[in-house]
């Protein structure tokens, strides 16, 4: 496993000490301009090792490094996670334009479809699907280094999707970010991890697979 980029190394996690391990030895890298699927039906820890890796929670044993270093326990964090609902990744108090103004792509939010008639709206006043657009626009950050996709366009139309993945995979190879896709639609994450401009680059991980060292699955 490589040393540098973002790795988790035999990462365990449980959310208590009277529940079973939610995440059990599991070690996976992300180099920079890299596209990584991670493949697991409901129930298998995929949001808790994505939290792991973003910093949300901390591992009873392992750890989690970004270039060599532990993740920043204060400022920005150059590991950002886009959770499948975008409430909880958004100060509901703010209005929506101080949320994106903690980003610095505004290029973004027209491809994204972000308008700006939602600005001075609050979240609550934007529908879930118009709310993932401004989390994912607001992490589209020159600080953020690697981004975890959980799940992202699960409650987006078809169109919708593909307008959003598109911008997204632009943005990541153009500023050579790396990239965790989590999903359970494989035909999803083949498109987005395999058909790239450099598949030698791109790998999709099975994490039912019984290994603690996850391999590609295609």
């Amino acid at each position: 496993m490589q040393t540098n980029g973002l790795v988790g190394q035999g990462l365990w996690f449980r959310y208590s000490p009277r529940h079973p391990w939610t995440v059990r030895d599991i070690s996976l890298s992300v180099g920079q301009g890299e596209v990584v699927g991670l493949m697991a039906p409901s129930g298998y820890g995929k949001t808790t090792l994505a939290k792991l890796l973003a910093g949300y929670l901390s591992p009873h044993r392992g750890s989690v490094l970004v270039e060599g270093n532990p993740l920043p326990r204060r400022g920005y964090c150059p590991v950002q996670l886009i959770f499948q609902n975008p409430e909880l990744t958004v100060n509901p108090r703010w209005r929506i334009e101080r949320i994106l103004r903690e980003g610095q792509a505004p290029t973004q939010l027209d491809r994204l479809g972000v308008h700006p008639g939602w600005l001075r709206r609050y979240p609550h006043e934007l529908s879930g699907g118009e709310l993932q657009r401004v989390a994912i626009a607001r992490v589209l950050n020159p600080a953020t280094r690697y981004l975890i996709a959980d799940e992202i366009t699960a409650m987006l139309d078809a169109n919708t999707q593909a307008q959003i993945w598109q911008t997204v995979l632009a943005y990541v190879q153009q500023h050579q970010l790396g990239l965790l896709v989590i999903g359970h639609d494989a035909a999803l994450l083949k498109r987005l991890c395999v058909g790239g401009a450099s598949p030698k680059e791109n790998r999709i991980l099975d994490l039912t697979q019984p290994t603690t060292a996850l391999v590609p699955q295609f």
